[in-house]
């Protein structure tokens, strides 16, 4: 007597958000995700790749992926999840990334991701459930809704003048040189459920093998989004969406491809020109020791677009890197090229940084009013704020902060360019803060800058603002 029981690659119990652990899907009667989800449990259990998967579900009804599989779990953005299972694969080769999406998610806003990442021939499977419809947002026309066929957003059917053809995936992939396997399958009958069930198999061992990218459409029923009974369901999957999404291998390379062929296709980026500043810059890094930090710096650098912000805080955060801290860069601005505002979040840590996002910083500095507006009450307790008096009216307050005023565009324009007011500031944030010593920080520019006519000109902005800061206390 043979005894069936959950594949171990569920979780023994569905845990579910709303309501009491269940034994259930929630997946609607006649839905054929459960039978394939089914599936992929039964052939990472067989093949022994539960504790090497992970499995990426982007919005829609394959959302709750990670209620059900017993391993790894990213949950990614509407149509993402190649993009994710890509950095995921790339992070860690020798994980099984699975993508699995649905046919509004992974042929609409998800088009790009998955056409790309196809054509790189990422060694990623997809399983791609294609029910012609949006089934869990309401039953709207998708991509794939067929001519004639009725959903919420096209109760007359959809027409082909007006709302176009449906798309077929599996024939504009096969299309690509990249992709190794690229099937269609059916939940329809038990012999479309054996060949759905082999198919999935076989792009699983594609992966595990490194042979490439593996796609299987899998034509699915949504009696809910179709407003049917699941046998009425079924059947007009067999009769009607069969004739327009036929089913069958469209691409199949596996046998004639190399174990570990995805990495065999990507050759080392030999520039025919070294970038002098990079190399220049690495070289820079590695001879410096490491300079270490009194206190983490968590900045906020806010002006015009023009003045310089953005290379603020990467000039600041290229001093960090060479001192072996822990940095990020994060940039904001507006779509305007010259006179939008524009800012800047900058961490530097003596250990790993939790979010690039500085909502509370303890160093500020502003180059114009709007942003002495905007981000003043944010810096915290004792944080020290620095102001460009050329252009700023405004004051801090000198009671809750530490306040640095300094004519720094004025002082540019006497240096030469006051386009590296900037700079001026930088040198009035490291001596306002002590982070690092004077001549460090000027060995880092002059590796960093460049153009290198303009060096000179910005060692000395550098230390103009630093004296000034220096002198004044």
């Amino acid at each position: 007597m043979k005894t069936y029981e959950k594949s171990a690659g569920f979780f023994p119990v569905f845990e579910r958000k709303t309501g009491p652990a269940k034994e259930a899907t929630h997946y609607c009667p006649g839905c054929g995700h459960g039978n394939v989800h089914k599936m992929i449990a039964e052939a990472l259990e067989e093949f022994g790749l539960i504790g090497r998967s992970v499995f990426v579900s982007p919005v829609g009804c394959s959302v709750f992926g990670y209620y059900y599989f017993n391993c790894g779990n990213f949950q990614a953005a509407h149509g993402r999840a190649p993009a994710v299972a890509t950095a995921v694969k790339r992070t860690n080769p020798d994980s099984i990334v699975i993508s699995y999406q649905g046919d509004g998610d992974l042929a609409a806003i998800g088009t790009a991701e998955t056409i790309h990442a196809a054509n790189r021939g990422e060694n990623i499977c997809v399983f791609f459930v294609n029910n012609a419809i949006y089934g869990m947002t309401g039953g709207q026309m998708a991509p794939t809704t067929m001519i004639g066929q009725r959903s919420t957003t096209t109760p007359q059917g959809r027409l082909e003048t007006v709302h176009g053809n449906p798309i077929r995936m599996a024939e504009m992939l096969a299309t690509l040189p990249a992709p190794t396997y690229i099937e269609r399958v059916a939940i329809g009958d038990s012999k479309h459920i054996m060949k759905a069930r082999k198919a999935i198999r076989k792009a699983l061992k594609i992966q595990a093998e490194g042979k490439g990218y593996s796609f299987v459409e899998i034509v699915s029923a949504c009696p809910t989004g179709w407003k049917m009974d699941p046998v009425h369901a079924r059947d007009w999957l067999l009769e009607d969406m069969l004739k327009v999404f036929p089913l069958g291998v469209f691409k199949d390379e596996s046998d004639s491809r190399d174990e570990n062929s995805w990495h065999r296709r990507y050759d080392a980026y030999e520039p025919a020109v070294v970038d002098e500043y990079l190399d220049r810059l690495k070289s820079t890094l590695g001879e410096a020791e490491p300079v270490a930090l009194e206190n983490d710096l968590h900045c906020k650098f806010a002006g015009f677009g023009g003045q310089g912000i953005l290379t603020l805080g990467l000039l600041l955060s290229q001093i960090g890197m060479r001192a072996g801290q822990h940095v990020s860069w994060f940039p904001a601005y507006g779509p305007e090229m010259r006179g939008g505002t524009a800012n800047c979040s900058v961490n530097l840590c003596g250990s790993r940084i939790g979010t690039p996002l500085v909502e509370n910083p303890n160093v500020l500095v502003v180059m114009n009013q709007p942003s002495l507006d905007a981000f003043a009450d944010q810096v915290t307790d004792g944080g020290v704020i620095i102001v460009d008096t050329t252009i700023v009216e405004g004051r801090p307050d000198a009671k809750r902060l530490r306040p640095v005023l300094i004519p720094a565009t004025a002082i540019a324009d006497e240096v030469g360019m006051a386009k590296i007011a900037n700079v001026v500031v930088l040198g009035a944030l490291v001596a306002a803060t002590g982070c690092f010593p004077r001549a460090f920080c000027e060995d880092t520019l002059r590796a960093a800058i460049k153009k290198r006519s303009l060096v000179d000109m910005n060692i000395d902005a550098f230390g103009r603002g630093y004296d000034f800061v220096k002198n004044a206390r």
